[in-house]
């Protein structure tokens, strides 16, 4: 293997950074980790600092604006955290806040019952413990009575002081250690203690500040940019160029006041739509129900939720009855979810376990989404916690995430600072030129000053910093009319240079629908008929898989319409049974069965009226879906019945884990794979009779784990998930321009992988490798195969991780190129166990198969860490992670969730993709031109202005005029409509400023444009009609030499224009700008007037001395030609050749440290080893996968083992006895059971 010596390998920067040892942090290990630092102001250091703020006349003062945390640094000390009244936090961007600390006292009682008035800021708490007796509100660990509250605010978050751990800790809620059971005990809060949890907590209010004009103004005013534009027109007025000066301010103006009316109108949109608050109802200490202001609510809160819905205005959770809600502001998916009560551990008798926001979702409502209806039982309320207010919660997060963005890092834009400062230090040079010059000539300090300075305002340009936003803004233009709409505009140059892009599956690659192919069923073990879409329905509906796909489901009625996730309606209109929810809508729960399925009678069926009555099916309870569980589960009871039945739905694996082994069939794991492999969308049915005596009331308090287990295996639920016509063609030209395809999906790996080969993401003649890790299992260490996917006889050996660490390899013949595929569940072992294959296999990784969302955005980060500039594409709230994450994420999705991303598609195709990138592309290569062209025009005037300060001459104002608001403005404005290439090229844009190919064109271009100055200087010197320019105190420039640099410099502004300007491979020809070519010609036609034959108004306006005779007038224009000729030449053949451009770039990469990706460096160590991934004997995917099932069930810990835990005595009238089997998988009862008041005997 050949290794790369010397060689500082580039990385991307992704996740927060490790945490170093002796520092303090926020929020530790988590995304918006921030290192924080405590200081306390120094009387001395403060008094030295405004000294030097006076003696610099404030400029000091302006510069710690721009860097507050130097500010801090400089005027105090450092100290630990529990003495500063002051932090400075950085964050993993590298970005810098600065909060106060306050403290706020709070009695034992407040009089005041009103809402307390914090000051505006930031800060934290101290706590002292409660006494043990005191009934309190478990927050986290902050199980506190308050004495002293102590806090700050970064990024809209507030953090408390822990005086026990000596640290801030985010004022998270109830999210952090607060058990299960706390939530079905808390009773409510006096007003009081709201008060003081208010003091706390804060507001519950998202609220959108809307910045003063005023205070917009003056920021803008102060910005870095305009601070130049002030110094620049300050200078120019002094020097009496008021023309330019006052264009300069006019413009300003007018980009100020776009800038505020802009910032102003985004944020109140924002705050109009983020904005909301209602009128709650709140349970009190007493039991009493009172209304009060959504805004005074508190983590603990007891609320009940409207029997005619509401929009949640806070994160809860439901302790009593269930609730319907539309979750598309999360989601996008505009299908009714349910929500049920988060299960009560001391009523089922099992572990109080911690709560946890992600894992218990399904019992909790979140802010932003609306509940359409509750449901409950008689007079009960719906009843939820409140576990999150203001900015804590998910829709706060979200606000955030829009008022705080993940900064742009991107490395153009860190060269355009460089190469500024590089401009800078030449802008010095001229100034240290100027004035030795003028002080040989013995010239005016005053004038010194001004003619000095004047030199630094034209070797840095103004207006640079705007002309740069010129692309960006037309593309986003044009992004908009392709319904792409952004959020960030600065992503749009970053997605020009993306070369890999992940792409979820359902609904992005594929339709979201489905369409029913077949039902496989299983008897006794084995499988039997394969049952055809419209037979379906014909099947006996006395046979469980039917009662399974009628009932098991989130379906409901709303509205007098059937609604629900459209994969249930497809299986439950297969049936053809039908749905009745008796009474209304929001009581359905007074009905012992809120929802009743039975068979429809049809023409052709077999069974009478009455047999289809005797087979209604009544769902008591459902168990709703998780993509963390893979499946979703009922309990019903037919009405002819004694018993209860649950009915399971989900991934085959999955269920197939839970089933009895005697139930699956042996060829389970190659039916599968027959239908997977072919791209179709499988589930599975499974089904459990639960003991007979098992009452009403114990069904609504078992927990899931413990009927989900020892099922009898029904069947598979065949779907075809088509994919979308518009997705083929664009993976096809994805591939073409080289940028690297990656499915990242939480569907089947056998599907994900024929979806990638039918969509061209892996070409036919391409091998695919899976990747299969195992966990330790007792003695064992973890380990990994490899197993070639298109041919079971080749086989990648499992080697284990050892202590030594040998593995054997054998080749394996006629594998060139590859692809690695893995599950969810290996990416997770491979991460961390093996670390030193991880980033391989995320080299050369194609297919990303039962992946979390989570473990979606591990992979984008992982991808970024290589060095990749990485998209994504996703259509769900499951992706929002992975798009924030990405360079440029593109949602497909309308859900306000989306916002988070910084594109959002309105066509729910891929083909925003290859569009995203073409005009990112095109904005890129326009801003490169645009510098360029800005950077060589201030050389050329550098030049120009240096060579008549030699004679003590100068361009008079109306030629700066002419060049700097007609040429100069019109060209950099016009410069950007070019429109992007209509195809992708193999070859991306060069994103280094600093490349071979920029910097040899800006030099050799400033040589070429110096000798032509040079040389038309010299010429004019030599003519007959020449006068020498003799100085003189009115300041009139007017002289042949002036005329000479100035004709000529004018058709060079023009020439770098169309020079720079380029078209193919990533923009349009410049003839299709039409706005540009009139504009070319307007110039060149002006350009030309003034110099073969102005009129005497003109020159004199211009102050142009004009040569005597027309042919020498002319043979500036053979020179700007000659010079034209020259510079496109050079530019096409020397600058844009592949020798320059690429390989002469190449080979200065390799020379130089920090040059090289770490990519490239594991794609050239994969190809030197032919011999690996190593191979083995030969072995089936079916037998694979179900190793892979059997390695992860026996490392789980054994499911609860009977349904004991609910079955126990906890009333007087219900006594039953387990007896449980040594293997842990039977329960039997063994004494008798009395019925409770409330079983459901109709039934």
């Amino acid at each position: 293997m050949k290794k790369a010596k010397n060689v500082k390998i580039k990385t991307g920067r992704a996740g927060p950074p490790a945490m170093k040892p002796g520092y303090q942090y926020i929020n530790p290990g988590q995304e918006d980790q921030m290192e924080i630092h405590g200081y306390q102001r120094s009387v001395v250091w403060t008094i030295i600092v405004w000294i030097f703020i006076f003696l610099t006349v404030g400029l000091l003062r302006l510069f710690f604006y721009w860097f507050p945390h130097l500010m801090v640094r400089s005027t105090h000390s450092k100290c630990s955290l529990a003495e500063a009244t002051v932090v400075v936090l950085k964050d993993q961007y590298l970005q810098w806040y600065v909060s106060r600390i306050r403290e706020l006292a709070v009695d034992g009682q407040l009089e005041n019952k009103a809402r307390p008035k914090l000051e505006r800021g930031t800060s934290t708490v101290s706590f002292t413990k409660f006494d043990e007796n005191e009934e309190s509100v478990e927050a986290g660990n902050m199980e506190q009575q308050i004495r002293l509250v102590r806090f700050f605010v970064t990024k809209k978050v507030k953090f408390l002081w822990n005086a026990d751990g000596q640290l801030f800790e985010k004022a998270s809620g109830l999210v952090d250690s607060t058990s299960c059971s706390f939530f079905h005990r808390q009773k409510g809060f006096s007003v009081d203690t709201q008060i003081k949890k208010r003091v706390i907590y804060g507001v519950n209010s998202i609220n959108v500040h809307v910045t003063p004009v005023i205070e917009l103004l003056v920021k803008q005013i102060i910005s870095p940019f305009y601070i130049f534009q002030v110094f620049s027109c300050s200078l120019w007025y002094a020097d009496e160029y008021y023309y330019y000066a006052s264009c300069i301010v006019l413009m300003s103006i007018i980009s100020i006041t776009v800038f505020i009316y802009q910032t102003r109108k985004m944020q109140r949109t924002l705050r109009n739509t983020i904005a909301s608050s209602t009128i709650v109802t709140v349970c009190r200490d007493t039991g009493v129900y009172e209304d009060i202001s959504s805004e005074d609510l508190v983590p603990g809160d007891v609320i009940e939720i409207p029997r005619h819905g509401c929009i949640m205005q806070c994160d809860a959770v439901l302790t009593c009855g269930n609730c319907i809600v539309n979750e598309s502001m999360l989601t996008g998916e505009s299908v009714p979810v349910t929500k049920t009560p988060l299960p009560n551990p001391s009523e089922a008798r099992t572990e109080d376990k911690l709560f946890n926001i992600k894992e218990h979702a399904l019992h909790v409502l979140f802010c932003g989404t609306k509940v359409i209806q509750t449901r409950y039982y008689g007079d009960q309320r719906v009843r939820a916690v409140v576990v999150r207010t203001g900015f804590t919660t998910s829709k706060g997060e979200l606000v955030r995430s829009i008022l705080h963005p993940k900064p742009v890092d991107f490395k153009f834009n860190r060269d355009t600072y460089i190469f500024i400062g590089i401009l800078a230090i030449i802008a010095g040079v001229g100034f240290v030129y100027t004035i030795v010059l003028m002080v040989i000539d013995g010239d005016e300090p005053g004038e010194i000053v001004l003619r000095s300075l004047d030199l630094i305002t034209i070797a840095v340009p103004p207006a640079l910093p705007a002309a740069l936003t010129v692309g960006i803004v037309f593309a986003q233009n044009r992004l908009k009319k392709n319904n792409i709409y952004c959020i960030l505009p600065n992503c749009i140059n970053v997605s020009g240079t993306i070369n890999t892009f992940c792409f979820d599956k359902t609904g992005t690659l594929t339709e979201d629908g489905l369409n029913m192919q077949s039902l496989h069923l299983v008897k006794d073990g084995s499988f039997t008929d394969e049952v055809q879409d419209k037979s379906i329905a014909m099947l006996d509906p006395a046979i469980p898989v039917m009662a399974a796909m009628a009932s098991c489901h989130s379906l409901t009625i709303i509205d007098d319409e059937l609604c629900g996730d459209p994969l249930d309606l497809i299986m439950f209109e297969a049936t053809g049974w039908d749905l009745e929810e008796p009474g209304q809508e929001h009581s359905r729960f007074d009905m012992m069965v809120p929802t009743v399925v039975k068979p429809r009678q049809m023409t052709g069926q077999p069974w009478s009226t009455k047999q289809t009555t005797d087979m209604e099916v009544g769902i008591i309870r459902q168990f709703t879906f998780t993509s963390s569980l893979q499946r979703m589960s009922v309990i019903t009871r037919r009405i002819a019945s004694s018993n209860f039945d649950l009915y399971c739905k989900g991934a085959p694996e999955k269920i197939a884990s839970l089933s009895n082994p005697e139930t699956v069939p042996s060829d389970f794991h190659d039916v599968l794979m027959g239908y997977t492999q072919h791209g179709y969308r499988v589930l599975a049915l499974a089904w459990r009779q639960l003991p007979e005596k098992l009452n009403y009331t114990k069904v609504h308090r078992i927990q899931r784990e413990q009927v989900e287990k020892n099922l009898t295996f029904l069947g598979l639920l065949v779907m075809e998930n088509r994919l979308k016509p518009e997705t083929t063609p664009v993976i096809q030209d994805l591939k073409e321009a080289n940028i690297r395809t990656v499915m990242v999906t939480g569907d089947n790996m056998l599907t994900a992988l024929s979806v990638a080969r039918e969509c061209k993401m892996v070409d036919q003649h391409e091998k695919v490798i899976l990747v299969q890790a195992y966990p330790p299992q007792g003695k064992a260490d973890p380990s990994i195969e490899f197993i070639n996917t298109d041919s079971t006889s080749d086989k990648v050996k499992q080697f284990d991780k050892s202590a030594t660490g040998a593995e054997t390899k054998i080749s394996m013949p006629g594998l060139q190129y590859y692809h690695f595929a893995m599950e969810g569940t290996s990416w997770a072992i491979i991460r961390q166990y093996f670390p030193e294959i991880f980033p391989k296999l995320v080299v050369r990784g194609t297919v990303f198969a039962r992946m979390s969302p989570d473990q979606k955005a591990q992979l984008v980060e992982a991808l970024q860490e290589l060095g990749y500039y990485v998209g994504m594409c996703g259509d769900g709230a499951n992706d929002c992670g992975a798009l924030k994450t990405a360079h440029a994420g593109i949602s497909l999705s309308e859900a306000e969730a989306s916002v988070a991303s910084p594109f959002t598609s309105k066509n729910p195709n891929i083909v925003c993709v290859p569009t995203l990138i073409r005009q990112g592309r095109g904005a890129l290569v326009t801003s490169f031109g645009i510098f360029k062209f800005m950077a060589a025009y201030s050389l050329t005037q550098f030049v120009s202005v240096c060579m008549l300060y030699w004679i003590g001459n100068n361009l008079t104002d109306f030629e700066f005029l002419y060049i700097d608001l007609f040429l100069l403005t019109t060209l950099s404005i016009t410069f950007g409509r070019t429109d992007a290439y209509h195809k992708l090229s193999p070859k991306p844009p060069l994103i280094n400023l600093f490349g071979i190919a920029p910097v040899l064109s800006l030099v050799l271009h400033t040589i070429l444009i110096t000798c032509f100055q040079v040389l038309c200087f010299l010429i004019v010197m030599q003519q007959s009609w020449f006068v020498e320019y003799v100085e003189n105190e009115d300041y009139d420039y007017t002289s042949y030499e002036n005329m000479a640099v100035y004709i000529i410099s004018s058709y060079q502004y023009i020439m770098l224009g169309v020079i720079f300007s380029k078209g193919a491979p990533y923009r349009k020809t410049i003839f299709t700008n039409y706005w540009f070519m009139f504009n070319l010609a307007l110039c060149i036609g002006i350009t030309l007037w003034v110099n073969i034959y102005p009129t005497d108004g003109l020159a004199e306006f211009l102050e142009l001395k004009s040569a005597p005779n027309i042919p020498y007038r002319l043979i500036y224009i053979g020179i700007a030609a000659a010079n034209f000729i020259l510079a496109i030449l050079l530019e096409m053949f020397v600058i844009d050749s592949y020798f320059v451009t690429w390989k002469l770039q190449e080979s200065a990469e390799k020379c130089c440290r920090g040059s090289t990706y770490k990519y490239h460096i594991l794609e050239d160590e994969i190809k030197d080893t032919p011999n690996w991934p190593p191979l083995s004997q030969s072995t089936s995917l079916a037998q694979v996968f179900g190793r892979m099932d059997s390695a992860i069930n026996t490392t789980k810990e054994s499911d609860q083992v009977s349904l004991s835990g609910s079955l126990l005595n906890d009333g007087e009238n219900s006594e039953v006895d387990i007896t449980v089997g040594e293997d842990g998988k039977q329960a039997v009862i063994n004494e008798g059971f009395v019925a409770e008041e409330d079983s459901v005997t109709a039934l």
